[in-house]
């Protein structure tokens, strides 16, 4: 449950970033990159554990050995 909030919040975070970022007066591009980082820095949260979704030790086609 924690994993699924720490995603929702850079997710959203960085979504909202990008939205603001057009209608800011000055420092679009670093809201704009800030945004990207943190949508990037989700994904990647969500992706670091090996074979969560599927419960499988094979995940990705790395076979332990």
């Amino acid at each position: 449950m924690v994993d699924f909030i720490v995603f929702l919040v850079l997710f959203l975070g960085g979504m909202w970033l990008l939205g603001a970022s057009w209608e800011m007066p000055a420092w679009q591009g670093v809201a704009f990159s800030a945004g990207i980082i943190l949508v990037s820095l989700a994904m990647a949260y969500v992706m670091r554990q090996r074979g969560s979704a599927t419960r499988r030790t094979d995940s990705w086609g790395q076979r332990q050995k």
